[in-house]
């Protein structure tokens, strides 16, 4: 069990049952066990939706939180046998009195119970696409239930996704200091992989040095596929082969976090594997750099959340014109999205249990405002593919620059503050 409070748990399930209607109840189900190959199966992680209103780690799960309050739990039978192969299980007597739920069932008796619990309900939330398998079962308990009740209006299926979402959004203070670890843990694995690499080593030998910080350093571990990317590889977003020798003279672009406590952290650096910045990669960087740090600065209390975006845009396409990539006026480039040429994503995400945390960047059609305790990466970049119109010695440049951000009263605090970013700082942790 998380090192969370169970109260906080509680708190949540009281806090999603306020949002949702009168009469009305919230279904959500656990993480599967996945099969790898065979009979062997992937780590299980929790769903994080679940785990945000539960704190319960097990799979076969499904919680229900009505209107009122009351918050019921199905999961696996307690099961001796079983637990001598697979381990600890709870079971619905011990996980009620342990999370704090007001009543737990046998989870192969939801298909007799939750029908009966259901019937009569104006509302059924759930979290409708996340998976198919879960949303054919919710149609049938809804089709059963309303069978029972013929004389009353059916039950209204909806999605209770933004209503979640908006919670997960503003962290409270356990998270954010869970997330403040996760953030520590990527960035001092970094600071280190950085002095150590040299040229010789392989995007390989860089990602196992990445893998093995992470867990030296306290996450079990990385909270998405890493990429390592060498040279002209740094151009293509989600490179994740991570198989082949990096040059002498390479930048290599690396994007890679850890999980900790369930939270993420999620960090890019892009460095030249020998150590020195050739001087068009410098010059990229700088532009990069500029454009990282004016997006920082927008991510303030009460600006839309879109401003950072609209912020890099326009110093990146500055940056661009003025080291020669672009030579329309500013004015053209940013009317006619030039600078798309070399800078094709969003500025970043909002980022907790899920490194894509998910959370909603509008609500019925009105962009959100930043808040105090929400969390974002702010991750700006240049790629220059071989099919770009300009001088070959800037091509299969890529730079990519990543730090996650806690929006606070004062504007924002990095929380992976602990890696260098400015390129001298690199160059002379490298030289070290």
């Amino acid at each position: 069990m998380s090192d969370l409070n169970v109260n906080i748990f509680i708190a949540r399930r009281a806090e999603a049952a306020k949002r949702m209607e009168d009469d009305s109840i919230l279904v959500l189900s656990s993480s599967k066990l996945s099969l790898r190959n065979n009979d062997t199966t992937f780590p299980f992680r929790q769903d994080s939706n679940f785990y945000y209103l539960t704190g319960f780690q097990e799979p076969e799960s499904v919680l229900i939180v009505h209107s009122d309050g009351r918050s019921i739990l199905f999961c696996r039978e307690k099961n001796p046998e079983l637990e001598k192969w697979d381990g600890f299980m709870w079971g619905p007597k011990a996980a009620k009195e342990k999370f704090g739920f007001d009543e737990a069932y046998d989870i192969n008796q939801i298909d007799e119970i939750l029908p009966n619990l259901i019937r009569g309900h104006k509302t059924f939330n759930s979290l409708v696409g996340k998976s198919s398998e879960f949303d054919l079962k919710v149609t049938a308990w809804i089709n059963k239930a309303n069978k029972m009740e013929r004389h009353q209006g059916n039950i209204d299926l909806k999605n209770f996704s933004n209503q979640l979402g908006s919670m997960r959004l503003i962290k409270d203070d356990a998270e954010i200091s869970i997330i403040r670890k996760s953030c520590e843990i990527a960035a001092i694995s970094h600071r280190s992989v950085m002095q150590q690499a040299k040229v010789g080593m392989s995007e390989y030998d860089l990602e196992a040095m990445y893998m093995n910080e992470f867990k030296v350093n306290g996450s079990r571990e990385p909270s998405y596929t890493p990429i390592i990317a060498g040279g002209a590889r740094a151009c293509i977003l989600h490179y994740i082969d991570n198989d082949q020798d990096i040059n002498d003279g390479d930048l290599v672009l690396v994007d890679a976090g850890c999980e900790f406590g369930m939270y993420a952290s999620d960090i890019t650096r892009t460095y030249p594997i020998n150590g020195k910045f050739s001087g068009e990669q410098r010059a990229i960087y700088d532009v990069v750099l500029e454009a990282h740090d004016a997006a920082c600065h927008a991510a303030k209390v009460g600006n839309p959340c879109t401003d950072p975006q609209k912020i890099s845009e326009k110093s990146l396409s500055q940056g661009l014109k003025d080291i020669g990539l672009l030579s329309a006026s500013l004015d053209e480039i940013l009317e006619n999205k030039l600078f798309r040429e070399f800078y094709y994503h969003k500025i970043g995400h909002w980022m907790g249990l899920d490194v894509h945390d998910d959370c909603p960047y509008s609500v019925d059609g009105k962009e959100l405002l930043f808040k105090e305790n929400m969390v974002m990466t702010i991750e700006p970049g240049v790629y220059v593919n071989d099919s770009a119109e300009v001088d070959e010695r800037w091509k299969g440049i890529g730079v990519r620059i990543e730090n996650d951000i806690l929006i606070n009263s004062d504007g924002y605090e990095n929380l992976t503050a602990k890696v260098p970013v400015l390129a001298e700082d690199i160059e002379q942790l490298m030289s070290k």
